[in-house]
């Protein structure tokens, strides 16, 4: 079936209610054209899609609400992961979160210490070492709000921390409610191996952004890019297993980010400014990496298509991805 008569039927057949194991969807699938405003109705699209549950920030904090939210993932049989951010100066509103996700039967909550890319943010090693510290700081308030509340809190790595940082941020902090939300290709943009960063994270993976990548080179160093399940260089079988053999409850949920490719711009002086101790190895094997993964067509772009073909766009790939994970993943 060619892909445009497979899109169309997928985006014209009833899905039947998903069971308990089948792929969430985090809202960041959505947060380049459709961006979902209220958690309860973020909730309903994805089960109309066939997904299992979702990762979302609580709209409202209210108990009616909360209620509310709960009772329908009941009813549907889904779960959810609440997003939030780190306790950087009010504590409190970090633990009217971490009570809000305990009132919605909260798997986790998933949280991030840098919301852009390492390698655009800090222009210096001091800058870095300096964001280190708050972040690590920030975990530390979180930990005794995590352990009042029994919530525990997934942090995702977010093209900030290194395999070896991560897990050593982890392992430092040496409690049951600190884990990792397991991103299976944001790591490839700090030039870690996909299947190394899978077996250092999986033993800590609360939580998942499922994702296949496809890369290209380019002047500077690569494009990396979110593309739908089945279509990257991703071994996603392979994340499927190694994570449930940690953590059987842990649930997939899909992060699939409709956008241009990212530019990895590993060949400048920039880049290699917060890296100190990594060697050339690296490089060349992410490189090496880049140069096989031979694509039969480019990666795909989408800032010549006009807004309603965007969101067509992002909606196909979504449930493209889903399909994938029914199909060949068992996410059934």
């Amino acid at each position: 079936m060619k892909r445009r008569e497979f899109l169309l039927t997928l985006s014209t057949t009833a899905l039947a209610a998903p069971p308990r194991t089948a792929m969430g969807i985090a809202t960041t699938s959505y947060m380049t054209f459709r961006r979902p405003r209220d958690t309860h109705e973020f909730l309903d699209h994805c089960h109309s899609i066939g997904a299992g549950g979702i990762q979302a920030s609580l709209t409202s904090l209210e108990p009616p609400y909360l209620k509310k939210l709960r009772d329908r993932a009941d009813q549907l049989g889904m779960f959810i992961e609440v997003m939030s951010p780190l306790p950087r100066q009010d504590v409190a509103a970090f633990e009217r979160v971490a009570a809000a996700a305990r009132e919605v039967n909260a798997l986790c909550l998933r949280a991030a210490c840098l919301g852009g890319r390492r390698y655009e943010t800090f222009d210096s090693l001091e800058a870095w070492k300096k964001f280190v510290a708050e972040s690590k700081a920030a975990i530390e308030r979180a930990l005794p709000i995590l352990a009042r509340h029994r919530v525990r809190l997934a942090l995702e790595n977010h093209k900030d921390w290194t395999v070896e940082e991560m897990t050593a941020l982890v392992r430092g902090a040496s409690s049951e409610y600190l884990g990792i939300c397991l991103d299976t290709g944001n790591n490839m943009a700090l030039l870690d191996h996909p299947v190394e960063t899978l077996e250092a994270f999986a033993p800590y993976a609360f939580s998942t952004h499922i994702k296949d990548m496809g890369v290209e080179p380019y002047e500077d160093g690569f494009l990396l890019s979110e593309v739908p399940l089945g279509e990257g260089i991703i071994d996603l079988k392979r994340v499927v297993e190694t994570i449930r053999k940690y953590h059987p409850a842990t649930r997939m949920t899909l992060e699939m980010i409709t956008r241009n490719p990212l530019k990895i711009p590993c060949l400048t002086d920039k880049y290699w400014a917060t890296f100190p101790d990594r060697s050339g190895r690296y490089l060349a094997r992410m490189l090496a990496l880049v140069h096989a993964a031979k694509r039969s067509q480019p990666l795909p772009r989408i800032d010549h298509l006009d807004p309603a073909a965007q969101l067509r766009v992002e909606e196909d790939n979504v449930k493209q991805s889903l399909h994938y994970a029914r199909e060949r993943l068992g996410l059934l």
